[in-house]
């Protein structure tokens, strides 16, 4: 699942919908709720039977089949046959367990507080869990035949098709470990990680904040935080600060809990360095990472700490309290965006770029893939989820009508554009890895972002949308690097025991304030908000892809922005490969190299003319 936080309101509760495709009425106008009846019609319902036990049976049967047997089909006569039918049936079933697994993470997305979905999804994932166990032998049994032999084999078809997923399987070989004691940490995930994944969403779900006397999920008190009335967003934030700090005792043990899980899986697999299982996850070498954040760490003077002294300046303040961050610009009107404006904004900057685009993001609106309103219990943020190529992906967000939503929109279409195009690698090789995850998500929102400014004249109107723009950026590469380095401290230090929350604490005020600069004032309060972040607990060191994803799409754009003849096509074809090719061949056709620390710089050069850009229109 590609998950991405945004700030964003809860509306009051829609019509239960596990099914969905009902709209909810709003101020914004009517919102589409996801009619996830393209994978089941109902938890209960006898196809969703059927397809259970059907998995059930072919895991057993494909185990039957194959275990033990692999170096003497791949030895044989017709090996290469053999293998391809081995493989093909692997993917087949592959797709059947992840339609399974994720109609119950969205029918429980849709409201993490109802226990009936709470259940349908504890017991999907544990007879899921118990069945996939039986497949574990396959990759590692794969990774055991010899090199040479399977080079051969692929080098011819029909195996070549599956020569990638082979090629890049084989890049575990170095950290897997013995048969049972894979299906040991497979059968103990639903207890172990899985288990307090979850505590966490229930938890972060059923949190209530008191602002001025009304009690509010974490949603709508987020989103006061952007509201124009500073001492709504001062009450926002410390009510935010009340909660988590009532709550710390549990998120603490919760983060230590799974630090010292993954410390325990990387040390029996022969990990390293506290990030590398993401490295090798990402297919990115530990080198262009460190690159990447040394770029970023660099620029903090020259990026964040300078853009948030401009904007101090504006405010009339020599720093701005921590909640004035994401504030609007003062004397500037904030509009409220409906609906069907947020679509033909979006719609109108893909078409803009080229219509297969913008054809392909319309059949999330038109089909019923789109979950947009907020509801009291429904997942936080906003995500594409792809599901799995024989059917399609979802989109789900929290809309509420600021500039920031369509932005989020345009993001999350931006992923199912990708998700789309790359599902005809069937479900093996249409995973995209992190490096290049954002891409299309963060290409969507500059799209829609360049297309807004070109039709805006008024000068007022024009800053305040760099500025929301040069926020958005900092927050998507200097804000997720401190969580990147933040991780780091947390997950170093718990190799050496137990951290308290005054440790938990601690990391996170020093990154913060490195990171942000002497135009934020970090006071009181500020030091519990490590606690809500869901990355640290759901994929741990994930936050750098998005610093990864807007670097790339800076120096992506500037090709595309020369004119370059057959831009288009060749980034439906990076799209289009899916998980096929590493991301170092995949920008070879645009002139782009990762691997290098002047790549980030070209990246993080836009931010700065942006902000040197605001700088010029306040001196005008």
């Amino acid at each position: 699942m590609t998950i991405d936080r945004s700030t964003v309101r809860t509306l009051p509760r829609a019509p239960k919908a596990a099914a969905g495709g009902a709209a909810g009425t709003t101020d914004f106008g009517a919102l589409p709720e996801w009619d996830l009846t393209h994978l089941y019609p109902a938890m209960d319902s006898p196809e969703l039977a059927r397809d259970m036990a059907a998995a059930k049976d072919e895991c057993a049967a494909f185990a039957q089949a194959y275990r033990g047997r692999l170096a003497g089909i791949a030895a044989g006569e017709g090996a290469g046959q053999a293998l391809f039918e081995a493989v093909a049936r692997y993917d087949r079933l592959e797709d059947l367990l992840g339609r399974l697994m994720s109609y119950a993470g969205l029918v429980y997305a849709g409201d993490t507080t109802d226990p009936k979905r709470a259940k349908f999804y504890g017991d999907t994932q544990e007879r899921l869990t118990a069945a996939t166990a039986q497949l574990l032998f396959f990759p590692l049994e794969l990774n055991r035949l010899d090199d040479a032999r399977v080079d051969a084999l692929v080098a011819q078809a029909p195996l070549s098709h599956y020569g990638p997923w082979l090629e890049d399987l084989r890049k575990d070989k170095p950290f897997q470990l013995e048969d049972r004691i894979e299906e040991l940490f497979h059968e103990k995930s639903v207890t172990g990680r899985g288990a307090w994944n979850r505590l966490f969403d229930e938890t972060i779900a059923a949190l209530r904040f008191t602002v001025r006397g009304e009690e509010l999920p974490i949603e709508p008190t987020l989103n006061k935080l952007q509201d124009r009335d500073e001492t709504v967003r001062r009450d926002a934030a410390a009510a935010l600060a009340a909660t988590f700090r009532e709550n710390l005792r549990t998120f603490t043990l919760i983060t230590n809990t799974l630090a010292k899980d993954k410390e325990i899986s990387d040390r029996w697999r022969g990990f390293t360095d506290v990030a590398d299982q993401r490295h090798l996850a990402n297919r990115v070498e530990r080198e262009t990472v460190e690159a990447l954040v040394a770029a970023v760490r660099e620029g903090y003077p020259r990026l964040s700490h300078r853009y948030y002294a401009l904007k101090a300046k504006w405010f009339g303040k020599p720093a701005l309290e921590f909640w004035d961050r994401n504030a609007p610009l003062p004397s500037v009107e904030q509009r409220t965006i409906r609906w069907e404006d947020a679509r033909a904004t979006v719609l109108d900057a893909y078409a803009g770029f080229s219509p297969r685009m913008a054809d392909i993001a319309r059949r999330f609106f038109d089909e019923g893939w789109i979950d947009a309103p907020t509801r009291p219990g429904k997942a936080p943020g906003a995500f594409a989820h792809p599901t799995v190529p024989s059917a399609h992906p979802y989109v789900l967000l929290n809309y509420q009508g600021k500039p920031r939503d369509v932005m989020t929109l345009a993001h999350e279409l931006g992923h199912g554009v990708h998700q789309v195009l790359a599902a005809p690698q069937g479900a093996l090789m249409a995973q995209t890895p992190l490096t290049l995850a954002e891409t299309a998500s963060v290409f969507g929102e500059m799209l829609t972002f360049r297309r807004l400014l070109d039709q805006t004249t008024k000068p007022a109107e024009r800053r305040a949308m760099l500025a929301a723009k040069v926020e958005d950026m900092i927050n998507t590469v200097v804000r997720q690097i401190a969580f990147y380095e933040f991780e780091r401290k947390v997950h170093v230090a718990r190799r050496e025991g137990e951290l308290t929350t005054e440790d938990l604490n601690a990391a996170w005020m020093s990154v913060q304030a490195d990171s942000l600069g002497p135009a934020i004032r970090l006071s009181e309060g500020y030091e519990t908000y490590w606690a809500y972040i869901p990355h640290f607990v759901h994929s741990p060191f994930y936050v750098y892809a998005y610093a990864f994803g807007d670097c790339l799409v800076n120096s992506l754009y500037g090709v595309y922005e020369n004119a370059s003849d057959g831009f288009v096509d060749r980034y439906f074809e990076l799209l289009a490969a899916g998980g096929t090719k590493h991301y170092g061949a995949l920008l070879e056709p645009f002139g782009l190299d990762a691997t290098t620390p002047e790549f980030w710089k070209i990246g993080l050069s836009m931010i700065e003319r942006l902000i040197g850009e605001l700088e010029a229109m306040e001196e005008g």
